[in-house]
Formats: C-alpha cells, sequence, structure tokens
C-alpha cells in the first residue's frame, strides 16, 4: 500500500517551494494542500518574523543559497509580493485529479521561484498554466466558483486546528513536520510507518 504524505505550502513562501521539488523523493502519494499562511499564522497566534525582523530576513537569504547548491534546483525569482497566492492555491485546488494538481503545482512555482514570473491575478495564473501545456478550460471554470474558495478556507482552517504555524507543512499520519530541513524526518517517519504495517 502506498503510503501517504500531506504537504501544507503556500505558493509565496522561499521554503515551501524548496520542499517542493523535493516531494517525488518521499516515494509516497503526495496530497497537496495549499493554504494561505498568513491566515493560518494569524489563527494560530505566530507572526512572520522574517518579513519583521532584518537580521532574519538577512540570514534566510544565505540559508536559501545552501539548500539552492544541495537541491541544484532553479532560483530566479519574482518579485514575490506581487504575486496573487491565493489565485494560484485555487489553481490547485480547481484541478480535475490529483495529477493535474501536481502538474499545475510544479508550474506555478517554476514560473514565481526559477523564471521571475509575477502571476499578480487569475488571469496570470491561467496563462502560465497554459503556456505550461495544461489545459485550463475546466480551471477556468472552477477557480473563482464557491466551492473552490470554500476548499481554501477548509485548508486554512484545518492546518490550524491540526498546530500548522508556517509554510511547509507535511504530515505522516498524526505525525507533523515544520520546514524544508525536516524531509529526513519525515522519511524516516514513513519507513517507521511501513515497518510496523
Amino acid at each position: 500500500m502506498t503510503q501517504s504524505v500531506e504537504f501544507f505550502f503556500d505558493f509565496l513562501s522561499p521554503y515551501s517551494y524548496l520542499a517542493s521539488t523535493q516531494l517525488e523523493s518521499l516515494d509516497a502519494d503526495i496530497q497537496l494542500r495549499p493554504m494561505n499562511v498568513l491566515k493560518v499564522m494569524d489563527a494560530v497566534g505566530n507572526v512572520p518574523t522574517t518579513l519583521t525582523c532584518k537580521a532574519k530576513g538577512a540570514y534566510v537569504q544565505q540559508d536559501m543559497g545552501r539548500w539552492l547548491k544541495r537541491y541544484r534546483v532553479a532560483f530566479n525569482p519574482s518579485k514575490i509580493p506581487l504575486n496573487d497566492g491565493e489565485a494560484c492555491a485555487k489553481a490547485v485546488l480547481a484541478a480535475g485529479n490529483a495529477q493535474e494538481a501536481m502538474a499545475i503545482t510544479k508550474a506555478l512555482y517554476q514560473n514565481i521561484w526559477g523564471q521571475a514570473q509575477t502571476l499578480k491575478d487569475v488571469s496570470a495564473v491561467l496563462a502560465a498554466l497554459k503556456e505550461a501545456g495544461i489545459e485550463t478550460t475546466g480551471i477556468a471554470e472552477r477557480i473563482e466558483s464557491s466551492e473552490v474558495a470554500a476548499k481554501l478556507d477548509s485548508n486554512n482552517e484545518g492546518a490550524a486546528k491540526r498546530g500548522v504555524f508556517g509554510a511547509p507543512t507535511l504530515f505522516v499520519g498524526d505525525a507533523m513536520f515544520f520546514g524544508n530541513d525536516r524531509l529526513d524526518f519525515v522519511r524516516e517517519e514513513l519507513a517507521r510507518e511501513e515497518a510496523t504495517a
């Protein structure tokens, strides 16, 4: 039986981008849970110190460089605050199936963090997906629906209830792992679960 990992992420989070590039290496069924991390942080009383603390912001720049070198992934970020993270999240939630959702996630992350493309609204998101070879007709019909908006709200609320306080956060069952640098622990938990199955 294929094991499952839930991936709570925000498209505007650099560490979520890093973690997203490593999901396939987990050899598990990845359940994508896009969220608005600032809303989740507000719900649980957390503060985005990377944005408010100059020293931490400077450190993150250095730390990102280390991870990018390790993962060997493209890094040519857009002007991140100008991107519509919720429109990106809704595109994933508007996917017709899990495979399409993953393709959307990869394409949008590549645009925002690898190709310096600013996705400022739904139209830009859909154009980026079309450029990536993803059929957008169904996505365009659903992306601004109340059902998709409700799914995003549910992800935000569910994340907060489960103790999520930042992005990325991964779950193996009830075991929670915060941060791109916890993927080895995720792998260990998957191995432990497999051994006891």
